[in-house]
């Protein structure tokens, strides 16, 4: 698979687009909107003079030049592989992979999903190909961070799934894990209880947030502290995540605690924002 789209240049959407290109692939990026696309421009542009700064690549423009960033998404017709990499929001997914199902063209296409919650089966059902459906689920930063989820629903082909794991390790170098289709996958099922509990203890009043990650950072050798870590991860998308696993699973480890809600009701969304535990 030569070429890839990506739905979406938020993030996560231009880190896929990076690493893609930098495997020397042909990208194409949709986007929402004519500003979406220059802020997504700007974003890769960004992101690949510092890594071209830092000795990873040899020259910016040149993994520029095999991305190109569109408004729409009737570009992505001729595409081998489609990615979205959207806002989590069920509804907004299963109507792109509607629109995806009528408008790229090889049936042999495979449409993933980087969603880090949703069941997949919701957005292949969504499609008339639900063999060539599943998660392909990055992490943040995608160039930097190795791990890819792989995420089969009932219905995807074990072909479909072993040409994902060809292009994420044989192409892109990162290391694929198989997960279930179950909210959450495998490491969010596992990370977002822990960051809950760490603000629950910080809306008790049991300890501050630098204390608490303080505590991790020092005491279990974590890299970061689970408040800072939601901050990156975005507290929209770490709320979207639990209410994601809460519904499938209905277990209160999993509920958004009351502080987490109001923060992301008055905006204050981590490092996209510039506030949210910590004020950057």
């Amino acid at each position: 698979m030569e070429k890839i789209g990506v739905i979406g240049c938020g993030l996560m959407g231009s880190g896929i687009a990076e690493v893609s290109a930098r495997a020397g692939l042909d990208v194409v990026v949709s986007e929402s909107s004519a500003s979406a696309v220059a802020a997504g421009v700007q974003r890769l542009t960004e992101s690949l003079t510092r890594a071209e700064s830092r000795g990873k690549i040899e020259d910016a423009r040149v993994v520029l030049d095999r991305i190109q960033v569109v408004e729409g998404l009737d570009a992505q017709a001729d595409r081998e592989l489609v990615i979205e990499a959207i806002v989590e929001d069920e509804a907004a997914k299963v109507a792109l992979f509607e629109e995806l199902d009528r408008i790229v063209e090889s049936q042999d296409a495979l449409l993933a999903s980087n969603t880090s919650s949703i069941p997949i089966m919701r957005l292949a059902v969504a499609t008339t190909r639900p063999t060539h459906v599943l998660g392909v689920h990055f992490f943040n930063p995608v160039p930097v961070l190795a791990l890819v989820e792989l995420v089969p629903s009932l219905l995807t082909a074990p072909e479909s799934t072993e040409r994902a794991r060809t292009w994420v390790e044989g192409i892109l170098g990162k290391q694929a894990i198989d997960c279930k289709d179950r909210a959450g996958f495998v490491v969010n099922a596992l990370l977002i209880p822990f960051i809950l509990s760490a603000i629950r203890m910080l809306e008790s009043g049991f300890a501050t947030a630098e204390d608490i990650d303080r505590g991790l950072v020092l005491g279990a050798a974590h890299p970061m502290g689970p408040l800072a870590l939601a901050d990156l991860i975005g507290l929209d998308t770490t709320k979207a995540v639990a209410e994601s696993l809460y519904e499938e699973f209905k277990e209160p480890l999993y509920a958004p605690p009351p502080l987490l809600a109001r923060m992301v009701d008055a905006g204050l969304l981590g490092r996209k924002t510039g506030r949210g535990f910590y004020t950057l």
